[in-house]
């Protein structure tokens, strides 16, 4: 029996840093982060404020093993299925915004864009590690996708950084809006709509005018 108690405390201990860093997202998300504080995150763990400081040093160090652990996998995943991806450049772009909301608008990531650009200008050193390892690596991937078009003869030439934040910013703007203006706002307001036709119009944009491909129009 005390070795049953003992692995059973084993696990729960290997398990802490990882509970730590949910509540700290629900807190950061619910309160923002100058106005969480580390013995409201400690009690929402079920933790004591003593061993929140074990596993973080403050909680700057805290928001960035947030990102580090629970956003910056999904990029690396992200990565990996554009090298192994197939299919044309529009339906790499489609299948992207698509998983972007799926792994942020939908999931419990979806108050960080708003939490950043809210305070950002008074935690200038956190804005910077969010963008390098966040916003910029994002757009860099978007970027290459839509150069992968570019090369392909499938998009018009333009440039892939600036064609990225634009695919980028209706999608920011969402997530934002869902979690500020979209409960007083008596519009309907379908996302898998919006999508669609964030995705129409942008794809037609990029697209290869059909006389430059020797294609007939219908």
């Amino acid at each position: 029996m005390a070795q049953v108690e003992e692995q059973r405390w084993q696990r729960r201990k290997a398990e802490r840093p990882g509970e730590i860093i949910d509540a700290a997202l629900e807190c950061f998300v619910a309160k923002g982060f100058i106005a969480t504080r580390l013995d409201e995150v400690a009690q929402r763990a079920g933790v004591s404020k003593g061993t929140l400081y074990l596993y973080f040093e403050n909680k700057e160090a805290l928001f960035k093993a947030v990102v580090e652990t629970l956003v910056v996998p999904e990029i690396d995943q992200t990565e990996q299925q554009i090298q192994a991806f197939d299919g044309s450049a529009s339906e790499l772009i489609s299948h992207l915004v698509k998983q972007w909301w799926e792994s942020v608008g939908e999931s419990k990531l979806c108050g960080l864009p708003k939490l950043m650009m809210a305070e950002a200008g008074n935690f200038p050193e956190l804005a910077s590690f969010f963008v390098e390892h966040v916003i910029g690596r994002v757009r860099c991937l978007i970027a290459q996708s839509i150069s992968r078009g570019i090369e392909a003869g499938e998009f018009k030439s333009c440039d892939p950084a600036y064609a990225a934040r634009l695919l980028l910013a209706p999608l920011v703007f969402a997530t934002i809006y869902q979690q500020s203006l979209l409960p007083y706002d008596s519009e309907p307001f379908e996302i898998t709509t919006y999508l669609e036709s964030h995705l129409d119009i942008f794809l037609h944009g990029l697209a290869v005018p059909v006389e430059q491909t020797g294609g007939t129009s219908a």
